[in-house]
């Protein structure tokens, strides 16, 4: 013959008795809500975020790197590009344009910049607000 173990057992009404391995005691409690159900399988994968505007953003700003460095290096020209201007003059010439093309190629790259910063904070806000 088996013997039960001591411990508490359910009864009717919603409590539990105690067994003290040989008779029932007068001590009750109410019963434990029970236990919340475990989740079957293994949990669902975390949504891998996209960084799009991350790679996007860098993207152009290689672009304004290249365009810099392609208008800063071909930007001198030869003295028979200069018509009547003798050699030092057409050289001073050509050294002016290519920094005022490569400052104004900087500032728009800084106007862009500055775009693009406002437009990743409103979706930061309308994503943020969903």
């Amino acid at each position: 013959m088996t013997q039960t173990p001591q411990g508490w057992y359910p009864v009717d009404g919603g409590q539990e008795r105690y067994w003290d391995g040989a008779a029932w005691t007068d001590q009750v409690r109410p019963s434990a809500p029970p236990a919340p159900p475990v989740p079957s399988g293994a949990p669902a994968p975390a949504k891998k975020k996209r960084k799009i505007f991350l790679w996007f953003f860098l993207a152009i700003q290689v672009l304004f790197i290249i365009w810099i460095i392609a208008g800063a290096s071909t930007g001198s020209g030869q003295p028979d590009d200069c018509g009547v201007l003798d050699a030092e003059t057409c050289n001073d010439a050509a050294d002016t344009g290519t920094a005022i093309g490569v400052v104004l190629i900087i500032v728009f790259w800084m106007v862009v910049d500055v775009i693009l910063g406002v437009i990743y904070g409103v979706y930061r806000l309308a994503k943020r607000s969903d």
